[in-house]
């Protein structure tokens, strides 16, 4: 029954790029947005957005909560069909605010972190296609291997990004980057069960602390990337500075980035991806 499940789910998928692949981008864009728009909140995973937002905001109207469960939808299949474009987003459509600040880690090692917010697959072409700076993003692997390869195609510049799975062979991965004096990029709002228990938006969750631990070992700066969707199918990614990490507790490294999501997320909730279990039920 797996076979037969992620057969269909990867030619779903495939139909789904092989038609944004043909269309422009702007079209591409818009029509995830359509379909996210109209099919996202009558999904049954919606009810798992809204138990989120509640807990993070009860006293919210009823109407804002849809308001951002809608734009998040909108915001996620955007994201979904915008992926045979990204060669295009990172050259064309996306704005980096402070990409001067990067100039000091050129040829180093750096731990970039950022969350689901806007279209959060955009920083690593962007940062290599405006910059020659190499991120390489670490992604948590969907269980259906043919979507897998399907995703990281896309992702990988033609080879010149390396996708890190999150798993033992990955942060291996993430060491060879590292003592090659390249860049990794994390996305850091996803619960994981066997990291450390920090403050999250008012609430404990458990966080992967990787990204607070690697800076420290490899003595290179962590550096937040601020994502956030414009209009249609443009971005900005504001470069902020480095988060210090030498001689620091992994809880205050982990509790100083949680600080600047939730300025990221209380400026625009509705590009957050709210459907995560980021916190204990």
């Amino acid at each position: 029954m797996k076979k037969i499940r992620y057969f269909f789910e990867s030619l779903l998928l495939l139909l789904f790029l092989g038609l944004s692949k043909c269309l422009p981008l702007s079209w591409a864009s818009g029509l995830g947005g359509f379909i996210g728009r109209t099919l996202g909140p009558r999904l049954a995973a919606s009810r798992k957005a809204y138990r989120n937002i509640q807990k993070i905001y009860p006293d919210m109207p009823p109407q804002q909560q849809t308001k951002i469960i809608t734009g998040m939808w909108d915001n996620l299949a955007r994201v979904m069909l915008e992926f045979p474009h990204l060669k295009k987003i990172g050259s064309q459509r996306t704005t980096i605010i402070n990409a001067e600040l990067l100039d000091q880690y050129k040829n180093k090692p750096v731990v970039f972190i950022s969350g689901h917010l806007g279209n959060w697959e955009c920083c690593p072409p962007a940062l290599l296609l405006q910059k020659e700076f190499y991120m390489h993003p670490v992604y948590r692997a969907p269980n259906n291997p043919v979507s897998d390869w399907l995703l990281n195609k896309a992702r990988q510049m033609g080879g010149r990004l390396k996708p890190i799975p999150k798993s033992k062979g990955g942060a291996r991965q993430m060491v060879k980057i590292l003592k090659n004096n390249e860049g990794i990029g994390m996305l850091i709002d996803q619960k994981y069960n066997e990291g450390i228990e920090v403050d999250f938006l008012g609430h404990p969750a458990m966080t992967f602390p990787a990204f607070a631990n690697l800076p420290q070992k490899f003595n290179c700066p962590l550096i937040p990337l601020h994502i956030e969707r414009l209009k249609g199918a443009n971005f900005q990614v504001t470069v902020l500075p480095a988060i210090p990490t030498a001689g620091r507790a992994i809880e205050d490294i982990i509790g100083d980035s949680h600080a600047l999501f939730k300025t990221w997320i209380e400026k625009n909730p509705e590009q957050w991806l709210w459907l995560h279990r980021r916190w204990k039920s």
